[in-house]
């Protein structure tokens, strides 16, 4: 999947020798998560790049955490449309979120104007658990059915959706605890106050020593976690994780929303970004407001299907 994925919304870095876009004013970036998780991380490092490459002006993240994101997407729209009031977003979730039918927004309510790194999924256990490998973890599983707590960022999310994957690829029933973030979700994992969780590689990486990974849900095994297994390699064919993105509100013209694609393009071309981006496990891609209607109807498609699977949208 990686390589056609990647292949198709591969976008020129041309940005990066042309001026730069900056915004006029100190720019507002909104947070669908509390601090501490993936979405937090990327966004300080693109503070970093932006203050780099537009110095005059200043970026201010802000958060507004609730109901594993829904809180912020579903009032996005009422934020000003004047290119330096911008949302975090993430897929699955703003596709599975609107499909169980609990939440105060609808896909097709979310303005992506650039997706901009890709995290694959990972299952982890406490450094201290006795489960040491995937095979103890599915011989565990099956032998007590439901007995094992897996911690994830929210509900109808990628963690989410990740779950329920391999209770039905490996037939055997773990139970699902959702946290509001990764950031909140970090003790109670760290504590063994749940038996592991379904979470991404930059947490895997940023917890090494303190978390196992059992397997990760990449073609090949990540350079930083060699140690751990593909679900390939356990024969399931599984390469998936989380989109992060940049939104805005629909009311934010298309002249505007090139020039946020275009900035964000440029942050991704920059070397800086490039070795934060490796450092924490993120892998960059380049989806713009040329791209985005081709890459968005095939990722609801993919998304839609795996709700279905988990019995949303019924």
């Amino acid at each position: 999947m990686r390589s056609r994925l990647f292949a198709a919304v591969a976008l020129a870095a041309t940005f990066a020798a042309q001026a730069q876009p900056c915004p006029d004013k100190t720019m507002m970036y909104w947070q669908a998560f509390p601090p501490g998780g993936e979405s937090d991380l990327s966004a300080r490092h693109q503070q970093i790049v932006l203050k780099k490459k537009c110095p005059a002006i200043e970026t201010v993240i802000q958060y507004k955490a609730g109901a594993g994101g829904a809180l912020m997407w579903s009032t996005m729209n009422t934020l000003p449309g004047d290119g330096v009031n911008v949302v975090g977003i993430n897929l699955p979730h703003t596709v599975l979120q609107p499909m169980e039918g609990n939440v105060q927004y609808k896909t097709e309510d979310i303005t992506p104007v650039f997706w901009f790194h890709y995290t694959p999924d990972i299952l982890v256990v406490p450094e201290q658990s006795g489960i040491k490998t995937f095979a103890d973890f599915v011989k565990v599983a099956k032998e007590s059915p439901g007995k094992l707590n897996l911690g994830g960022s929210g509900l109808n999310s990628a963690n989410h959706a990740a779950h329920e994957r391999m209770n039905a690829a490996f037939g055997f029933k773990t139970t699902y605890v959702p946290y509001k973030g990764t950031g909140d979700m970090t003790m109670a994992v760290l504590g063994a106050h749940v038996d592991g969780a379904m979470t991404y590689t930059p947490f895997a990486i940023a917890n090494k020593g303190k978390v196992r990974g059992l397997a990760v849900a990449m073609d090949k095994r990540h350079p930083l976690l060699p140690d751990v297994p593909t679900f390939k390699e356990l024969g399931v064919e599984w390469v998936d994780g989380a989109f992060r993105g940049i939104g805005v509100p629909k009311s934010t013209p298309p002249e505007t929303r090139k020039r946020i694609a275009e900035l964000w393009a440029a942050m991704n071309a920059d070397a800086e970004m490039q070795q934060l981006a490796a450092k924490a496990g993120f892998e960059l891609v380049n989806v713009g407001v040329d791209q985005m209607d081709g890459f968005m109807k095939e990722r609801i498609k993919v998304y839609q299907q795996v709700g279905r699977q988990m019995g949303l949208g019924k």
